[in-house]
């Protein structure tokens, strides 16, 4: 045993030997040129996109709340028992239709005691101008003295102030008449009836709430930032857009028409506010709103994509690749975000240049790349490049059918 295994031993290290020739070309020729002769790594593929010049306007977004452009407690304006009610809960209601009626007889008899007063009046006003026309013609004759004269006369004049006391009090007598049917003030939607009939109401119980439907007001708060760049854009109302809570993008368009008197010291913000037209119902009062507005006058300005910009610490850039493939990092400021597309300030980026959307993370200065330019839509965001088959192999779909009939 011992000997066969010496015996085995030189043939084992000549057979090593032998297979250590074979492949050493073959090693050698895996490691490529550049790594035998340390040449530099090759270029590393990214995708680019050209910077586009666009005019464009700065805009904000903001959180708001809606609220009816016109919105009424309805009260009663005479206490009494309510008698009935005229709608039904949530309805729409027009300017002027009777909702609820007061139970309208101590109405109607005030109204009749201020009409007999009247009456009385008017009857002695009448006898005390009979009297001085009488003591007239016996003062002529001084039958009567001066002094009987005056008292007639001053009670003549006292009749007719009677007479006009009389005929006021029958106008409250009527209007409180009138108040006892309570009728919309405005055209909208109604609540529901907080009382029923038999209730006995006053001045200070709310019948009910109605609110306008025709437009509607979406208020927000804005910066002062923002307050300043609307005064500067000029007196022109801009617009606002609005999207509700179940609606992508900001679909309806109104105008902003009111901003409030003074800043809140404390958030550093201004109470604005914005009008839409409802004719078609869909906005209810107290739904959240998203609203964007335009802030400043348009201008133009070269645009990237978002997805191309680049951080170093506090700075912003973008990588420019030229004809030749090399890398050239630009610094860049950073202006308004629309539709994914980024506005960049400054001159060190002019519209077509090629910058990078994808693979930044693979840049080395000064170290070339191979671009792979990407068409954009017409906003000039970039439209991804179809994914391309393997080199020289079959498509995915003939390699999964190949493993399966091998199967």
């Amino acid at each position: 045993m011992n000997n066969a295994s010496r015996a085995s031993r030189p043939g084992l290290s000549l057979a090593l030997w032998a297979l250590i020739l074979v492949a050493a070309p073959w090693l050698t020729a895996c490691g490529g040129p550049a790594d035998a002769q340390g040449g530099p790594p090759p270029a590393m593929p990214v995708s680019v996109a050209p910077a586009v010049q666009r005019t464009v306007s700065d805009s904000e977004t903001f959180s708001g709340r809606l609220e009816a452009a016109e919105y009424v407690e309805l009260r009663p304006r005479v206490g009494g028992v309510v008698d009935k009610v005229h709608f039904t809960d949530g309805a729409l209601v027009g300017k002027g239709q009777l909702l609820f009626t007061i139970d309208p007889r101590p109405f109607e008899a005030e109204v009749a005691r201020a009409d007999s007063q009247l009456a009385a009046s008017r009857a002695r006003a009448e006898l005390a101008t009979t009297e001085v026309a009488r003591a007239q013609k016996l003062l002529d004759s001084r039958a009567v003295s001066r002094q009987e004269y005056d008292q007639l006369a001053s009670s003549s004049r006292t009749s007719d102030a009677d007479i006009k006391a009389a005929e006021a009090a029958l106008r409250v007598a009527r209007l409180n008449l009138s108040y006892a049917a309570v009728r919309a003030p405005i055209a909208g939607r109604a609540s529901r009836a907080s009382v029923t009939a038999g209730n006995l109401v006053n001045e200070q119980v709310v019948l009910t709430t109605i609110a306008g439907v025709s437009r509607v007001h979406a208020y927000f708060d804005g910066s002062e930032q923002t307050f300043l760049r609307i005064k500067a854009a000029g007196e022109k109302a801009p617009e606002v857009r609005m999207g509700l809570a179940n609606e992508a993008g900001f679909p309806h368009v109104g105008k902003l028409d009111f901003i409030d008197n003074r800043l809140n010291a404390q958030t550093g913000a201004i109470r604005m506010r914005a009008s839409f037209d409802n004719g078609k119902g869909q906005f209810v009062p107290g739904l959240a709103a998203r609203l964007t507005m335009a802030t400043s006058v348009s201008y133009p300005a070269v645009m990237v994509p978002e997805r191309a910009i680049g951080t170093d610490q506090n700075k912003k850039f973008v990588v420019v690749v030229g004809a030749d493939g090399q890398p050239q990092f630009r610094d860049v400021q950073l202006g308004a975000l629309q539709g994914g597309m980024r506005v960049v300030g400054g001159d060190k980026l002019k519209a077509g240049e090629h910058v990078v959307v994808e693979g930044l993370q693979r840049i080395i200065p000064g170290v070339p790349v191979a671009p792979q330019v990407l068409k954009v839509d017409d906003k000039g965001m970039p439209i991804p490049a179809p994914p391309a088959a393997p080199p020289g192999g079959p498509p995915p779909t003939s390699s999964l059918a190949t493993d399966a009939r091998a199967a």
